[in-house]
């Protein structure tokens, strides 16, 4: 009877370290396929979360498969457990509220101040399937300690459970709120700064063209975008040419994660690479756009779409629209915009987002400051507290500095 048992369990040992090395065989296949470019920043740490998140979506593959859990709420759970924090900082105060039914947190610095302080409503990236209050606690709590302001960090509903414009509408309730109500937290209503990363940009960029047209409340002082997604029309521009291969957004997964968002099938992500989505009118203006100056780059081609796919276009049509689009908004709307702050990265497929978008806000008399990371790649700034990262606390400064300085 032992002798059987011993044999089961050696069968069930084999079969494990099979698996095992079955998963850690397909990792290091899928990862090898990646580009980590000559003079970005932190190779090594780049491509050990590369490899670290690629094994994830593998993992979250096989057990969706076997019924388990899906890859979205797998990454999910890691990014919780990986954000457990021994103690929060004694500087900072925070409180949980809702703001019109929203979940968010709300920041405030210790130190006393005679007068009212600026607020920040801060909108977090995630490419809209991932991040959370609780992951980007240390950031939201190092950006009030340091530049002075009271930040409210805003828990949107997230897809694939939630499609758009679920969070963009969530994100603009919440900040009517606070426009509103910036008094009662100690905020000059006056002094509102819109902020966010990556998917955050975007929501930025929407919720500021919205509030163009709602009367009665506030204006925000500014807008920051960090490396904002403004558009899911061009998957071919100069930067996403250039880096459609590097961690740790590459081509791929930003379309992969634009069809989650807009509630797409994802068989259709060759035709939106390929472009056959966008309608004779966006290309016109991306070919305008795209023909200055600043993005005639070593090695770009300019990439010729297929021709427009009305049936295509029909299931993803939003994609062109605002929220998901606000690069492609009307001249009307952009020339009544706050003063804008933009960042981009040189090693991320989104930079020529963030320098379209910082065109079309200064052809249209909307004063901007850039700061380009030359080293940079995509999620950089959420590494201000790596000191090996120094570009990332670089760009945390630059920000800090701007906040400081309105």
């Amino acid at each position: 009877m032992l002798g059987v048992l011993a044999a089961q369990l050696g069968v069930i040992a084999v079969f494990l370290v099979l698996c095992l090395l079955i998963f850690f065989g397909v990792t290091w296949y899928e990862s090898s396929k990646a580009e980590i470019p000559p003079g970005m920043a932190n190779p090594k740490l780049v491509w050990r979360m590369h490899i670290f998140s690629t094994g994830m979506f593998i993992l979250g593959e096989a057990l969706e498969k076997l019924g388990i859990m899906n890859s979205t709420r797998l990454v999910r759970f890691l990014q919780k457990i990986s954000m457990l924090k021994l103690k929060d900082d004694p500087e900072v105060f925070k409180k949980d509220f809702q703001f019109d039914g929203v979940p968010v947190r709300v920041y405030h610095p210790r130190s006393p101040s005679a007068d009212g302080r600026k607020g920040i409503v801060f909108l977090h990236g995630g490419g809209f399937i991932f991040g959370s209050i609780d992951l980007y606690d240390s950031l939201c709590e190092h950006l009030t300690k340091n530049s002075g302001a009271v930040v409210v960090s805003v828990g949107y509903r997230l897809a694939p459970e939630h499609r758009c414009p679920a969070a963009f509408d969530d994100c603009l309730k919440a900040t009517v709120h606070f426009l509103k109500t910036a008094q009662e937290h100690g905020v000059i209503p006056s002094s509102v700064i819109i902020c966010g990363d990556s998917a955050g940009g975007n929501l930025t960029a929407g919720v500021c063209q919205s509030l163009v047209g709602i009367a009665d409340i506030p204006k925000p002082l500014a807008q920051i975008m960090i490396y904002p997604a403004v558009q899911i029309a061009d998957f071919n521009t100069p930067s996403y040419q250039q880096n459609k291969m590097v961690p740790l957004l590459p081509q791929e997964l930003a379309v992969y994660l634009s069809l989650m968002y807009i509630g797409a099938d994802l068989s259709l992500s060759q035709e939106m690479i390929k472009g056959s989505h966008v309608t004779p009118e966006v290309r016109e203006k991306l070919s305008k756009w795209l023909s200055s100056e600043e993005f005639q780059v070593k090695d770009y081609k300019p990439h010729i779409m297929a021709p427009f796919n009305k049936g295509v276009y029909e299931k993803v049509k939003k994609s062109l629209e605002l929220p998901c689009s606000p690069l492609f908004s009307d001249d009307a709307v952009i020339q009544q915009l706050p003063k804008a702050y933009i960042l981009t990265c040189e090693f991320d497929i989104l930079r020529d987002d963030g320098i379209l978008y910082k065109k079309r806000l200064e052809d249209n008399g909307v004063p901007v400051t850039y700061f380009h990371v030359k080293d940079g790649f995509h999620g950089i700034f959420s590494y201000f507290d790596q000191p090996e990262v120094v570009s990332g606390k670089l760009a945390m400064d630059n920000v800090i500095t701007y906040i400081k300085n309105l």
